[in-house]
């Protein structure tokens, strides 16, 4: 079966992509590996090199991958543009600080000499989602790369465009042939990737039930594995709030990327005695985001990747009414003719426990707000989840919005007054059922390392 590559605006084929078959698949893993026997011993000055021309390939071809991004999974083109323009910095950020990251580490010992090397595994197999097509990927290769591993890419089956682009720009960079190849796969496929004696490790960003048998998988075989799983981040408004700056703030992450991101704004926990004017404020925001064909300049907000993803938000939405949530926003599919995946910001209020959104992640522009009697409750609420990846507060006292994201939210991080978001310089990734291991900063380039002592009498 051809792997399809299909526009979420109007459904219509935009290509079909031969799949991979088996023979394909091992001779890729077994040209990583003839190229993982040089890369390993490549310079990292010079790995550095090829990092920084890849950041300049990319901001180069921006026009097109945002293009490619639109046209794929619906992507407005000023975001795709400033996914590029990510990639290029996580590219830089790595081709500046990795060759230090890597350095050995002195350790006094009674021995001659004693220290701790990075030493790379080898074959990495990326599996990627489609939400964020470039970055996803971007944040592992970089630090994957400049540790001297090399990657293998099994991309989500919706944008096979962008799988073979990113292996297009790394060449153009001048990575040597091999050194990171894209497989086009579907994902009962993927398995017998994972289980291949030449592929030491398995990092996955998806679901929290794609991840599981990944991680079940990769740990039968004793392979190593980061799991990004999904995530349902609560937004605490606490009462001494800016509301202002709340309600923006979380219009904006809730509906970034069209509402698709782990990391995305989903609970919305707001103190009962500011619980009216801060939903003014922000259902003025929800809807005013622009919506519209990702194509055009002004669109804030693009349609869903797919009409199967667009119909399950739905059927989410409608069962939290059916529980006694109410709508306050939105909660309708657009009728115009030639909106294929398209989907209304949508506000559910009075959410309780026991409702599809207090358990549930929506992977959507849907916002889930949820009545807290005080802080402590707020807290509570924001922590009686069995994700764990992002999480913010809102308040003006700045030094208990610091106490709360340090020691009372339990995510994988936590933001004051600010929407979260990932950052090359910051580690990132979850706990509970939003994974483990962490991407990104001096922490993710560790991941996928062999932490080796050496000890010389």
């Amino acid at each position: 079966m051809p792997i399809q590559s299909i526009n979420p605006v109007n459904g219509q084929l935009i290509r079909n992509y031969p799949a991979d078959d088996d023979i394909t698949i091992n001779k890729k893993i077994e040209s990583a590996q003839r190229a993982w026997l040089d890369w390993r011993a490549i310079p990292k000055g010079e790995k550095a090199m090829f990092l920084t021309n890849t950041a300049k390939v990319l901001r180069e071809r921006k026009t097109d991958l945002a293009l490619l991004m639109a046209m794929e999974m619906g992507k407005p083109l000023k975001d795709g543009n400033s996914e590029i323009e990510k990639c290029a910095s996580v590219c830089e950020y790595y081709a500046a600080n990795g060759e230090a990251y890597l350095e050995d580490r002195e350790v006094a010992t009674e021995a001659t000499k004693s220290f701790v090397s990075f030493q790379p595994l080898g074959i990495v197999l990326a599996i990627m989602p489609w939400n964020f097509p470039f970055w996803q990927a971007f944040r592992f290769i970089a630090p994957g790369l400049m540790a001297g591993n090399c990657g293998i890419l099994k991309h989500s089956s919706n944008v096979p465009g962008c799988a073979l682009a990113i292996e297009e720009v790394l060449l153009q960079a001048g990575f040597p042939e091999n050194v990171f190849q894209t497989l086009l796969i579907d994902s009962k496929t993927t398995s017998k990737v994972i289980a291949h004696p030449l592929v030491k490790a398995v990092t996955i960003t998806g679901s929290t039930q794609a991840g599981m048998k990944v991680a079940e998988q990769a740990a039968g075989l004793l392979k190593k594995s980061v799991l990004e799983l999904g995530g349902s981040d609560p937004y605490l408004i606490l009462e001494d709030a800016d509301l202002e700056l709340a309600a923006e703030v979380c219009a904006q992450s809730r509906l970034i990327n069209n509402g698709q991101s782990c990391i995305a704004a989903k609970r919305f926990i707001v103190a009962e005695s500011v619980e009216r004017e801060f939903l003014e404020r922000f259902v003025v925001c929800m809807a005013a985001k622009h919506t519209g064909n990702p194509l055009d300049a002004d669109t804030e907000l693009g349609p869903m990747a797919r009409v199967d993803l667009r119909d399950e938000l739905h059927t989410q939405v409608q069962e939290n009414i059916k529980a006694g949530a109410k709508c306050i926003l939105g909660g309708s599919i657009p009728k115009a003719e030639g909106e294929h995946a398209f989907y209304t910001p949508t506000i559910l209020t009075g959410i309780k426990k026991g409702m599809p959104a207090y358990e549930e992640e929506t992977f959507g522009p849907v916002a889930s707000v949820f009545t807290a009697k005080d802080t402590v409750d707020a807290i509570r609420i924001a922590n009686d989840t069995s994700f764990g990846l992002g999480s913010a507060v809102f308040t003006q006292n700045i030094q208990e919005g610091e106490r709360i994201a340090k020691y009372e939210l339990q995510a994988g991080c936590s933001f004051v007054n600010s929407l979260v978001k990932s950052d090359p310089r910051l580690p990132f990734g979850g706990i509970n059922h939003s994974g483990f291991g962490r991407e990104l900063g001096i922490f993710g380039i560790h991941e996928f390392v062999n932490i080796k002592t050496v000890y010389v009498r």
